[in-house]
Parts: structure tokens; sequence; C-alpha cells
């Protein structure tokens, strides 16, 4: 009889220790990958970053030997310190606010998983690199690897970059986990849902606007000619949306921020169509831009500081930002679900 109690008590143990030991040590890693951001708003980090973002052949497809002089010796200098004065103005004390909420995100994130699985943000230019994500997750002793772009739309110019740099740094490693690719979640249902809820939410608490403007990233147009579905998937997502809050036809416009360089874009043009709203008569506009998983300076000074001020200066009154999903736990629930077929752990 003792031995049958001693016997049952070991195994307790042992159940609880493998439990423990598979708590302590997941399977799975969830790299959550962002674009990047300077480590200070200062001239030279924001060369540095410059530097590494406009190398990247993703980004600018031109032949090396007519774009890496035109880089360093014209657009980095003459681009630095403009960008380095933007960064300040919405730099926040904690760093900057993609570095700073995308950290939150993830954090949100970690507490939901519970120990299941590992997860970890990694910039694709800057820091904290994808690399040193990589190897932290090697040490903690994972076999999976699960890769979520924050980009809902697909772009060769964004979410390949990643996986590029993903490649090449487990390549380095000489490290072959099992990988789970997220390439694009504009339309998933939760995504979509989380969106148009963002929206109602900041419309109830501050009233419609004349116009609700959804302003996502600029492409260069012959990007999306070469076959990049990046504009189809763009449409889609706003498409669904503007479904979801049952929007006229009047009510809404998409457009295109961010554009460099002379050559033609995907059009219209935000600041271009913000001024001829505004020149047209209309007073009061809203501004989400859903491409953008946390808020940056494309749409803090872009968009709520520039293109606010040229709104107001081509005769509008009023144009307000609606905030990305940031570290909602809307997103961060979304975002787990995205990981959940195939990663080898339930949410």
């Amino acid at each position: 009889m003792w031995f049958l109690l001693e016997y049952k008590l070991v195994f307790v143990v042992y159940v609880q220790h493998m439990e423990n030991t598979a708590n302590d040590n997941p399977e799975t890693a969830i790299l959550l990958a962002n674009l990047g951001t300077p480590q200070a708003p200062r001239r030279s980090a924001v060369a540095r970053f410059l530097r590494e973002f406009l190398s990247d052949r993703r980004v600018v497809d031109l032949p090396r030997y007519l774009w890496l002089p035109l880089l360093y010796l014209v657009i980095i200098p003459l681009r630095a310190g403009r960008s380095a004065a933007a960064y300040r103005k919405i730099w926040w004390p904690e760093g900057s606010p993609l570095l700073v909420l995308t950290q939150r995100l993830c954090e949100q994130m970690k507490l939901k998983l519970g120990g299941r699985a590992v997860i970890d943000i990694g910039m694709r230019y800057g820091e904290p690199s994808i690399r040193l994500a990589l190897d932290q997750f090697r040490q903690s002793g994972v076999h999976r690897l699960v890769v979520l772009p924050l980009y809902p739309q697909f772009s060769a110019s964004t979410t390949s970059s990643i996986y590029d740099a993903v490649e090449q740094a487990l390549t380095a490693m000489q490290w072959q986990p099992e990988i789970q690719r997220i390439e694009q979640y504009h339309d998933q249902p939760a995504w979509l849902e989380a969106v148009a809820d963002s929206i109602r939410a900041f419309r109830e608490k501050h009233g419609s606007a004349e116009k609700l403007i959804f302003s996502l990233h600029g492409l260069p147009q012959r990007f999306v000619e070469n076959g990049d579905p990046y504009e189809d998937q763009c449409r889609q997502s706003i498409d669904s949306i503007v479904s979801a809050l049952g929007l006229g036809p009047d009510e809404w416009l998409l457009t295109y921020q961010s554009r460099v360089g002379r050559e033609p874009w995907l059009q219209p043009y935000t600041d271009k169509s913000l001024q001829e709203l505004a020149q047209s008569g209309v007073k009061h506009v809203q501004v989400v831009c859903p491409g953008f998983a946390v808020d940056c300076l494309e749409t803090l000074e872009e968009i709520l500081l520039q293109n606010g001020e040229r709104f107001v200066a081509a005769g509008g009154e009023k144009l307000e930002y609606i905030p990305a999903l940031n570290d909602s736990e809307q997103h961060a629930d979304l975002l787990l679900e995205l990981v959940k077929p195939g990663s080898g752990f339930q949410t």
C-alpha cells in the first residue's frame, strides 16, 4: 500500500516536472518584425539608419554603381538633418514611438502566451536586430520559428525584405529551424474588424468628419506593374473596412503617402488630396493609416503634423488622426490568432 502511494507521488512529481520543463523550454519562437527606427533623433543616428535602409535592394533597386554614390554623397547628407528634426518632434521620453509601441505589443502577446512560446521583436533596420532575436531564440532551444512581419499588406519591398534578413541570419548562424511565414493578413476578419472598431470608437468620442481618408504607405508604380500585389491588397482591405463601417462613396477616400523621388508612385497622393479637399471647401477630415501596425514617424509627424498644417494652409480647419492599433489587447489577440495554425501551440 505504502509502495503504491509512494509510486503515485513520484509519478505526479515527474509529470509536474515535465510540464514545467515544457514551459521553460517551449518549442516555438515568434519573431515580431518591424521596419525599424534610428536609435536617437540625432543626425548621426539617422544617417546610420538611412544608410542601412536605403542600401536595401528591395527598397531601391537601381544599379549599385549609380545608386550608392548618390546615396552616400547627396541623399544622406541632405536628408539626415531634416529627418532628425522630424523625429525630434515626435520622440517620446522612452524612445522612438515605433520601437516603444512594438515592444509594448510584444509584451501584451507574451503575457497572453503564458510561456507556451518564446516571442521577441526584431527590426529590419537598426536595433534590436533580427539577428539578435534569432540568436536568443536559438539559445532558448526552440526548433520552430514563426516570422510575423507587422505589415498587413504584402510587398516585396517590405515583407520580402524581412525574410531576406531572416534567411541571411539563419545561414550565418548555420541554424535550420522549421519556419512558418505569415506573409500578409490584409483580408483576415479579426484584423479588418479591429481597424473598423478603432475608427468607430474614435468617431463615437470625437464625432465624424466630412471625409475619412485611408492613407496607406506608397510604392513606386512600376513595382505594381511588375507584379507586386500591394495595391490590390490595399484596395481589398479598405473596401472591406468601408463596407463594415457602412460608408457611402462620398464619405471616404483611399490615398498613398510617403513617396520619394521623381518617378510615379501609387496615386492619389495623400498630401495633394488633402490640399485639393481643403481648396474644394472641405473643412474637417479624419485620417487613418491601417497599413501601419503601430504609430511612427509616418503617422505622427507626416500625417498629423506635416499634412495637418498643409490642410489648414489650403483652407481646411481640422485634421484629426485616428491612431494605429498599437499595443491594444485586440491587436495582440488578432496577431496571436494569425500564428496559431501550424505553430505547435494553442492560444
